[in-house]
């Protein structure tokens, strides 16, 4: 999020930011590797992966490049980004800006239907991953593995405790929020964990349909009726042939977000190859089970005890009983990778600090005391946008930065 120098306030003015450097007014600016572009909201720029990028290794310093690059730029605003899921005291009723250009009819619809003031549309920032498939049965594989790794994803990539100037009931309120921010239409975001369905046809039948079909009356030029309005917490792109993960809140730095990006495509690739579990016993989990779990995460992320053994077990955690988050991360963090693999990748070296010193949302806690002040927040955030600039963990000392982490 672009945020104001000296007052952290939010800045709304990414339009100006892209103008600068496409010298046209744009919605995307091509940079090589890395792409710049528009959110719904005016205070919020977009990096991402020009296109699918073929490997992780070394992404996190490209990013890490164009994070400066437009730290850079918007001193000429007074301005400069701010990492985090979430402003600490945004007020998104009076705030909010939407973005007033191409693309504009889309974002007047939602705000239209959905009332985009609240916190659940004007200020979060999220991690999406796009991982690929080539027909039916990689769709299968892949939607069975990610519906039943979604909910314990807040539990390593929170980073949202605050809102309102005041420490929130959720480590992850982000994602809170984000579950009710379509309740005018429920079937627009489901449970957020998927239904189980497992092909294009039934994907279609039982998600999209119901989806255009529910939403048809307050969108009578079908602006909306397309898979991008499916919100939930991992939606199919059968346009693009890729599921979409959206329950990540954005980390502090880049290199933080790429870890969480390797460490979920490299556990998905195991649960395809059912290392732990077959494919039926996956496809075998109901929303709402999972849906249950996915709440608890989102309530206390790491500190979260799961007490169902069967859930559990899907990733070869064998403990007779509970387990809490942060124990079921570290062991699939040991089931995955060799202390030798570890020393030799920066991303996982990164990743085994942050599941050791827990997710960005408890360090943000507990950097703040318990009754908040804007004094005291504007402390901890303005850390955190220094961490943002340097590339570098918040909250743990004795680190490497990104260049040699």
């Amino acid at each position: 999020m672009i945020v104001d120098r000296n007052t952290l306030n939010v800045k709304p003015i990414a339009d100006k930011l892209l103008f600068e450097v496409a010298a046209s007014q744009v919605n995307e600016v091509d940079r090589g590797q890395i792409a710049w572009s528009n959110e719904l909201v005016l205070h919020v720029v977009e990096l991402k992966t020009n296109g699918p990028a073929q490997k992780l290794d070394g992404l996190q310093n490209l990013f890490q490049k164009e994070v400066r690059e437009i730290n850079r730029i918007l001193e000429s605003y007074d301005a400069c980004l701010m990492p985090g899921a979430m402003h600490p005291w945004m007020d998104p009723d009076s705030e909010m800006k939407l973005w007033p250009h191409e693309y504009n009819p889309i974002y007047e619809a939602y705000d239209r239907i959905f009332d985009c003031r609240g916190h659940g549309w004007a200020n979060l920032q999220s991690t999406h991953i796009n991982l690929p498939f080539a027909s039916d049965e990689e769709f299968e594989k892949l939607h069975a593995a990610v519906r039943i790794l979604l909910p314990i994803l807040p539990g390593l990539a929170a980073s949202s405790p605050v809102a309102d100037l005041k420490r929130q009931a959720h480590s992850d309120y982000r994602l809170e929020v984000y579950r009710n921010n379509s309740k005018r239409i429920p079937s627009v975001t489901g449970l957020v964990v998927p239904e189980a369905v497992f092909s294009e046809e039934e994907y279609n039948r039982q998600i999209f349909q119901r989806m255009y079909r529910d939403i048809a009356p307050y969108d009578p030029g079908k602006i909306l009726q397309d898979e991008w309005l499916n919100s939930r917490g991992a939606i199919a792109r059968f346009d693009r042939g890729s599921i979409e993960i959206r329950v990540l809140d954005i980390q502090e730095c880049p290199i933080a977000d790429l870890a969480i990006v390797r460490v979920i495509t490299d556990l998905l690739k195991a649960l395809v190859e059912e290392r732990w579990c077959s494919l039926e016993h996956q496809k075998h989990w109901n929303e709402e089970i999972l849906f249950n779990i996915f709440k608890d995460v989102v309530r206390d992320a790491e500190n979260t005890v799961i007490e169902n053994e069967k859930y559990l077990s899907l990733y070869g955690m064998d403990v007779g009983g509970e387990a809490d988050v942060s124990s079921l991360w570290r062991h699939i963090f040991n089931e995955l990778y060799s202390p030798e693999v570890v020393k030799k990748d920066p991303l996982l070296r990164c990743l085994e600090k942050m599941i050791s010193q827990g997710t960005l949302s408890g360090r943000i806690s507990k950097a703040l005391p318990a009754e908040i002040t804007k004094e005291d927040a504007s402390v901890v955030y303005s850390e955190l946008c220094n961490s943002l600039e340097e590339g570098k963990l918040f909250g743990i000392n004795g680190q490497e930065t990104h260049s040699n982490m």
